[in-house]
């Protein structure tokens, strides 16, 4: 059998004429960015007839609830000023566009005008330039009524078979419900205010604004009102594909890094590009970057359809660093007469959080660790026996503490109860019982426990969020896309508004259509010398996975791997990837059995049933394997009480220890003379 990997792809054509180009750089807004390496790529492509925008993601369900529940933003305020400074002076010196979406984290609508008031600051603020500066901020909140509504009609359903079906009382509970916006929005906002120069977008599907941007210059800008579905599947496809990848920024290079530039051509095709010199993309890198944080990697749901990659082909360009991507195809629920659908996210708050931490470094202590833990619980519930409110507690272990060895374990005891008063009352109770309870072969009487970091005893939490909408809804005719809110009144026929303001009084950037791209002189020379080059590379030093070797003895599984990795597929899973460093050594592991949905059932004590997917990806020479997010043997949501691993990411310890058989480490081994 031949991957799609290894097909011969069609003849290179380096030459054809791009669509539109598009800059990411970074994944995350708020996480910081590198201004100088995205400059010089501005700068590069000022040559080129074709438009360019820089666009980014700006949040995500990844790190639980609270967003939602608690309004909170996703990074500091002050990490949201630095970022939108470094892009908005970009935005004014190369008449560039700016997009990005899931404002704030979560993409609230409160979250959204936060950061269209930091851009305010920006323009208007010292060192600002007060450039005029015009931005659409498009809301995503969804009222509860509708939602409601739909949820009575039947047209509300959970996302994959470990979420609970909605309730009223989930819906009442919440103090906002987001929808993730498609593209349809972004690309009416684009059709009716064609001279923007930012957009901040409320809560959308990763892909959306880029997906917009590609089709909006494919359907013929703002002298179209051709829908997005016109568009062939092929095309649309495409759009789609490169939207997944670049929206993590270059997290599909190898190494992985932060920057990247995508560019788009009128038949879906398109490339990728690390922007970092010591990265690049290579064929199996970007096929396997569908595989991250997804449920399976071949078949992507969203909003308004499937992402279909099962004949997608990836190609490497001459210069050794660019990939070009063709054969996506995207299936339109409105082509095949489906209803158009969309996630709905919200949280909502459950009683309220206490911590109490330290060590125990005593080898008799940590070896018995079990059963001493057991008594804590039991002190803790005898002297809570007469409250009539609820409370729980969870005693959380790391470290070392096997027979008696010399190590430390680390606890935090975790209470939540009714009120934060009785919260904080069990997780004192834990820590005493923890620093003075007696244990077999005690020999430091004085106590058993290191405490006090930061100089409490104690940390008040405050209200416990958790998920409680994590649901898909279906949409009537036309509601997927947005339309200017009125000052009075509902908004007939869309789901999602926009509001336009224009901040600054210095001359409106000119780019009519998106395009007008023109660097200032100043920016390309100053004093006859090119800007200089980034000083430092976050991928300095790094391994790429072509490198990768299998080591002279191997025993597990992780030792044949370069990549093994876990992480969240949304608040109710977890997704497992296995990589393999050639196509010899995925198809020795493939034929000998070994990775299946029995197995991943066995390393993580499932039912096989349970197993939401598994199975081989030859476009990436890797495994993929789904389960439910699982806590104490039920069905759990990211972020709740007892977390340890919002984001999933060291869950795959059990298959990386995976020992071998003496009969396929054999057959590995004889892989290198091949």
């Amino acid at each position: 059998m031949v991957s799609a990997l290894t097909q011969q792809a069609p003849a290179a054509t380096e030459d054809i004429q791009p669509l539109c180009h598009i800059v990411t750089p970074v994944g995350c807004l708020g996480y910081g960015l590198d201004a100088d390496i995205t400059e010089e790529e501005l700068i590069r492509l000022s040559t080129s007839p074709a438009p360019t925008a820089i666009i980014l993601d700006s949040g995500s369900t990844d790190s639980g609830p609270a967003r939602l529940a608690l309004g909170k933003l996703g990074s500091p305020r002050s990490s949201y000023v630095r970022d939108l400074k470094k892009l908005l002076r970009l935005v004014h010196r190369y008449h560039v566009p700016l997009i990005f979406s899931s404002a704030g984290g979560d993409g609230s609508d409160e979250h959204v005008d936060e950061m269209v008031d930091v851009v305010q600051e920006l323009v208007e603020g010292d060192g600002g330039g007060n450039r005029k500066t015009k931005v659409v901020a498009v809301h995503a909140s969804i009222s509860k009524p509708v939602i409601k509504k739909r949820l009575a009609e039947g047209k509300v359903k959970g996302c994959s078979f470990p979420v609970p079906p909605l309730t009223e009382v989930d819906v009442e509970d919440a103090p906002r419900i987001v929808a993730q916006m498609g593209a349809e929005a972004f690309l009416d906002v684009m059709r009716a205010e064609p001279d923007f120069n930012v957009i901040v977008g409320g809560r959308a599907y990763d892909p959306s604004p880029y997906v917009a941007y590609a089709a909006y210059h494919a359907l013929g800008a703002s002298t179209s009102r051709a829908p997005l579905h016109s568009l062939e599947s092929g095309i649309l496809g495409g759009f789609f594909h490169m939207g997944k990848i670049i929206e993590c920024g270059a997290q599909c290079a190898t190494p992985k890094t932060s920057p990247a530039r995508s560019t788009i051509y009128a038949d879906g095709s398109f490339d990728i590009i690390p922007l970092d010199p010591n990265a690049k993309c290579i064929p199996r890198s970007v096929a396997a970057h569908t595989m991250y944080e997804k449920s399976r990697p071949d078949l992507l749901l969203g909003p308004g359809g499937t992402l279909d990659l099962t004949k997608s082909t990836y190609e490497q360009l001459s210069d050794g660093r660019t990939v070009r991507a063709r054969g996506s195809l995207f299936h339109s629920q409105l082509v095949g007469g489906s209803p158009y659908t969309v996630k709905l996210e919200a949280g909502r708050i459950r009683g309220y959080r206490t911590l109490a931490m330290g060590a125990f470094r005593d080898p008799v202590l940590t070896g018995q660790i079990d059963s001493f833990l057991s008594r804590v619980r039991d002190y803790v519930t005898y002297q809570h026996r007469e409250y009539s409110e609820w409370w729980e507690l969870d005693l959380h272990k790391f470290g070392a503490y096997n027979n008696g060895a010399p190590g430390e374990v680390w606890i935090v005891c975790e209470a939540i109860a009714q009120t934060q008063q009785l919260a904080t009352s069990v997780a004192s109770t834990a820590r005493v019982a923890c620093v003075h309870g007696p244990y077999p072969g005690q020999k430091a009487t004085s106590g058993n426990f290191a405490f006090g970091m930061g100089g409490l005893s104690e940390i008040e939490m405050g209200p416990q969020p958790e998920f409680c909408v994590y649901h898909v809804m279906d949409l009537e005719a036309g509601e997927e896309g947005a339309i200017e809110k009125p000052e009075h009144g509902a908004t007939p026929g869309r789901l999602f508004t926009y509001r336009k303001v224009t901040f600054g009084s210095q001359g409106l950037d000119d780019f009519t259509n998106l395009n007008g791209f023109a660097p200032d002189a100043e920016s390309s020379n100053q004093n006859g010398t090119s800007k200089p080059k980034p000083k430092y590379s976050v991928t300095a030093g790094y391994v790429s996975v072509e490198d990768f070797q299998l080591p002279a003895q191997i025993r597990t599984l992780g030792d044949i791997t370069p990549v093994l990795r876990s992480k969240n597929a949304g608040p109710y899973e977890i997704t497992l990837d296995v990589m393999f460093p050639s196509e010899v050594v995925y198809r020795t592991v493939k034929d000998s059995g070994l990775l299946n949905a029995d197995l991943i059932a066995s390393l993580y004590s499932l039912k096989v049933e349970d197993v939401i997917y598994s199975g081989f990806f030859d476009q990436a020479i890797a495994f993929k394997a789904t389960i439910p997010r699982m806590r104490n043997g039920k069905y759990a949501i990211s972020g709740s009480f007892g977390e340890e691993d919002v984001h999933g990411s060291q869950m795959y310890l059990p298959l990386m220890n995976l020992e071998l058989s003496a009969q396929l480490i054999e057959k590995l081994q004889a892989t290198r003379a091949l």
